[in-house]
C-alpha cells in the first residue's frame, strides 16, 4: 500500500463520487476505479457501496476513513516539519553564557526578538565559564555563547564582540565610600579595601581586567575572596567581605546590602561582550541565530 492509494481512497470517501474525486485529484476517473479495486483486493475488503449516484462506504471503509486521513495529515505535518527545519524556523538550539551576561539588555533583547520570530524553534540556555563553554561549542554540546573573556584560541571558532559597557564599584551598603551616592570613584581609593572577584579560570578577562586597572592606579589589590558566580561576588559584597567591580548592567539587581559607585579613571575600565560560534556553521537554525545577531551589530553600537 503506497500513500497515494490512502489519498485516492480518502478523497472518493469526501466527495462520495469516484468522478469528483477524480477530478479533485487531477487524474482521470477509470484509473481511480482501478486503484480502488486494487486497494480493496489488497485488504480483501469492500470498502464502498456503489450507489445510483455515487459511492458510500461500508464499516470496512469508515474504520479505515478516519485512520487515513490521520494517518495523511500526519505526513503532510511531518513534510511541513522538515521543509521549517531545512529553513531554519523550527529545531533546536542551545545557547550558552557566563554569569553576568544575562543582566545586560542585549541578551534579553536577542533571545526575545528570535523567541518572537521563531515560536517553533526549541531554545535551550545554558550558563558557565567562559572555557567551559567555548569548548562547549567546539564539541557541539551546545551552539553559540555569549561570554565576556576574549578566547585565546579561536581555533574553528567564530568569536564577535557585540559591545563594552562600563565596570562600577559594588560596596557593601553603609560603606564609607557609598555615602555619596553622586560622586565617581577613582581606582586608587579602593587601595587599601580587600577584593571580591569573580574567580579567574572561570572568568579571566574580567579578572586581568581588574587587576591591570589596579596596577595602573597603583597598586597591587588585596583578593580576599573569589566566587564562582558574579551573584556570588555581590552576595559576599552584601555581607560586608569587601568590594567587587563589576558589568555596570549588574545595578539592574537592586540587591540589598550592595551599592554601587561609577567610577572615573582614564582609560575607564570596561567590560567586553562577545559572541563565538562555530565557523562555517551547518545547522539553519543556529544560521538564523547568527543572522540575528549580525543584525543586531550592524546597527549603532551602544557602549553600554
Amino acid at each position: 500500500m503506497e500513500l497515494r492509494h490512502l489519498r485516492y481512497f480518502v478523497a472518493v470517501a469526501e466527495e462520495q463520487h469516484v468522478t469528483r474525486a477524480a477530478e479533485r485529484l487531477g487524474i482521470q476517473q477509470p484509473p481511480l476505479s482501478q486503484q480502488i479495486r486494487a486497494l480493496e483486493a489488497e485488504l480483501d475488503v469492500q470498502l464502498f457501496r456503489r450507489k445510483s449516484r455515487g459511492v458510500e462506504l461500508t464499516q470496512a471503509g469508515e474504520a479505515l476513513f478516519h485512520d487515513a486521513r490521520t494517518i495523511l495529515a500526519r505526513v503532510e505535518h511531518a513534510v511541513a516539519a522538515a521543509r521549517r527545519a531545512a529553513r531554519g524556523e523550527q529545531g533546536r538550539i542551545a545557547i550558552g553564557f557566563t554569569s553576568s551576561v544575562p543582566f545586560h539588555p542585549f541578551m534579553s533583547r536577542i533571545i526575545r526578538g528570535f523567541r518572537e520570530a521563531y515560536p517553533l524553534i526549541s531554545l535551550a540556555l545554558e550558563e558557565g565559564g567562559t572555557s567551559e563553554l567555548v569548548d562547549g561549542v567546539r564539541q557541539e554540546r551546545i551552539d553559540a555563547a555569549f561570554i565576556r573573556s576574549p578566547v585565546v584560541d579561536p581555533l574553528g571558532l567564530e568569536v564577535r564582540p557585540l559591545l563594552e559597557e562600563e565596570m562600577v564599584v559594588a560596596l557593601p551598603a553603609g560603606h564609607a565610600l557609598a555615602r555619596n551616592d553622586k560622586a565617581a570613584l577613582p581606582l586608587s581609593a579602593l587601595a587599601a579595601e580587600t577584593f571580591i572577584l569573580y574567580r579567574r579560570p572561570i572568568g579571566p578577562g574580567l579578572y586581568d581586567s581588574i587587576l591591570a586597572g589596579c596596577h595602573r592606579a597603583g597598586f597591587s589589590p588585596r583578593v580576599g575572596q573569589e566566587a564562582p558566580r558574579m551573584l556570588s561576588t555581590l552576595n559576599l559584597v552584601a555581607a560586608g567581605l569587601g568590594v567587587s567591580i563589576v558589568p555596570a548592567s549588574m545595578q539592574g539587581l537592586h540587591m540589598d546590602g550592595v551599592s554601587f559607585k561609577p567610577l572615573n579613571d582614564k582609560p575607564p575600565l570596561r567590560a567586553p561582550l562577545t559572541f563565538a560560534h562555530r565557523r562555517n556553521e551547518r545547522s539553519p537554525v543556529v544560521q538564523r541565530f547568527i543572522s540575528l545577531i549580525s543584525q543586531a551589530i550592524a546597527k549603532p553600537r551602544s557602549r553600554g
